[in-house]
């Protein structure tokens, strides 16, 4: 049987320190990045607290979502809902591994968001003995030396205040499809159509564990 992966992508309100999730998308692939099994849900907690969400990072796309909802791109529910459905689709293909790009975050807002809703009295997300992969971390293991990646990032000033190479999902994306007019949606399912790309070009090019921890 072909391994399965959840490739998972958040988007946040509050600060970055203590970030709360209203927009959680995941898809279940394969190491080619064939899609099993995809869905995209807003955390009605949190989506419908207009205090909470005057901070969200990309305020500006509330109506998007609302139009979304309506036509039913989105699904509009509780995160208690999200997440049963969510280990629900992990039982369903067998996965144990679970992938973000920067996963450290999105793991950290899912249990932020989870102990934020039930007072601590659930800490985590994710069932016992989820692994975390990391394609940042990846992607840094395997672009470390190569040379394409650096004239690349050279070449369109893709680089830290310290001259350093930037891995950004939206820039590996633009280098591993030769597409530099590509620009990042910032939500949830699109974004992780962009790092099962980044995924599965990492395996391709021999990363073989991506865990975070």
């Amino acid at each position: 049987m072909t391994e399965k992966f959840m490739v998972f992508d958040t988007e946040t309100t509050n600060d970055i320190d203590c970030p709360l999730t209203y927009d959680l998308g995941f898809a279940v692939i394969d190491k080619f990045g064939k899609i099993y099994e995809q869905h995209s849900f807003v955390v009605a907690d949190i989506f419908l607290d207009k205090e909470l969400m005057q901070s969200a990072f990309f305020a500006d796309k509330i109506p998007m979502y609302w139009e979304q909802i309506k036509n039913g791109t989105r699904t509009l529910t509780s995160f208690y809902n999200i997440r049963k459905a969510l280990v629900s689709v992990m039982e369903k293909y067998n996965t144990k591994i679970v992938i973000a790009h920067n996963a450290r975050f999105d793991y950290i807002s899912t249990a932020t968001t989870q102990r934020y809703l039930t007072k601590s009295k659930y800490r985590y997300f994710f069932p016992y003995g989820t692994e975390i992969w990391d394609t940042l971390k990846m992607a840094r293991e395997v672009l470390k030396a190569d040379e394409e990646y650096e004239n690349f990032c050279y070449e369109n000033n893709y680089l830290t205040k310290r001259g350093c190479r930037r891995y950004t999902a939206e820039i590996l994306y633009r280098f591993f499809t030769n597409d530099n007019d590509f620009v990042e949606s910032h939500t949830g399912l699109e974004d992780v159509m962009i790092e099962k790309v980044i995924f599965t070009e990492c395996l391709a090019r021999g990363c073989e564990n991506g865990k975070l921890w």
